[in-house]
């Protein structure tokens, strides 16, 4: 059963992407917490979740790399609610905000929501810098490359591919991310 009693089937399960970064203190530590957090919201299930890459900062240079990751989950939530959770979590996991493009803890984007295009002050999906950033097309074409961005119509694949940010992105094969073994109840 969904909200109020009503049959889940009557909530449309959306396919969801999002983009984790982190460049202050215990990098690997706000991921994972991001990703448990995740785990934890009801009526979403985590799919997959990439490698972790460290990456350039963009913007402004002068801070240290970050650690990136992509996440695929599916909800039946709302994309307003499921937003306004996200912000909620990075306030548990310790998000202190500073200026754009600057330093933090825990960052947690919403790069894809089903096929839904929003276009608000508050939210706007898809993520409107996602196609111009190496650091957030890398890791998502690692766990959807052919998952097609509703604007462009092309898939993750062919944006990493003809991406002209510059900016480094490495691999980390040896701080994989966990998806927690517990189930929801």
């Amino acid at each position: 059963m969904g909200p109020k009693g009503i049959p889940s089937e009557e909530f449309v399960v959306e396919n969801v992407f999002l983009g984790l970064g982190s460049n202050v203190g215990e990098r690997m530590a706000y991921l994972q917490k991001a990703v448990d957090g995740i785990a934890e919201f009801p009526e979403t299930d985590i799919m997959k979740v990439s490698s972790v890459y460290k990456t350039e900062p963009v913007g402004v240079k002068e801070q240290q790399d970050f650690y990136n990751a992509a996440v695929w989950l599916v909800t039946r939530l709302g994309a307003h609610d499921f937003h306004a959770r996200m912000k909620a979590l990075e306030q548990t996991i310790g998000r202190q905000r500073t200026f754009r493009f600057g330093p933090r803890e825990i960052d947690i984007d919403i790069l894809l929501f089903g096929d839904l295009v929003v276009e608000e002050t508050l939210l706007k999906i898809p993520h409107r810098e996602m196609t111009q950033r190496r650091f957030v097309l890398t890791p998502l074409a690692e766990i959807a490359p052919d998952v097609i961005h509703p604007v462009s119509l092309e898939t993750v694949e062919s944006l990493a591919a003809k991406c002209q940010d510059a900016s480094a992105v490495e691999r980390l094969p040896e701080l994989p991310l966990t998806l927690s073994s517990d189930t929801k109840e």
